[in-house]
C-alpha cells in the first residue's frame, strides 16, 4: 500500500515498509484522543518520544494503545478519528 503526503512545494511518498512507519497491528476502528472532543495524541510535525501514545484502536471492545517505536517528528498521520482500519495499514510516520 502506497501513501501520498503533499505539502506546498513537495509530495513525499510513505509505505508501510518506511524505516519510521507505525503500522496497524490489527482490524479495529482507530481514534486520534482519549475521548471525544478532547486534544489529539499528534498532529503534524508533533515531536514524539519513544513510547508516547500515538492512537488507540478500538477491537472486539477493546481499547489498545499504540505507542511510537522511536523518538522523532511526526511526518505522516494516515487515519481520521474514528476510521475502521486493516491489519498492516499504515497509520503513522515518524522521522
Amino acid at each position: 500500500m502506497k501513501i501520498t503526503k503533499k505539502t506546498q512545494d513537495e509530495s513525499e511518498s510513505f509505505t508501510n515498509k518506511h524505516p519510521g512507519a507505525v503500522n496497524s497491528p490489527m482490524v479495529g476502528t482507530a481514534y486520534s484522543a482519549s475521548e471525544p472532543g478532547k486534544e489529539p495524541f499528534i498532529k503534524i510535525n508533533s515531536s514524539v518520544t519513544k513510547g508516547d501514545t500515538l492512537l488507540i484502536i478500538e477491537a472486539m471492545k477493546v481499547m489498545n494503545t499504540i505507542t511510537a517505536h522511536k523518538s522523532g517528528k511526526v511526518a505522516f498521520i494516515g487515519f481520521e478519528d474514528g476510521q475502521p482500519i486493516e491489519f498492516d495499514q499504515l497509520l503513522i510516520v515518524i522521522e
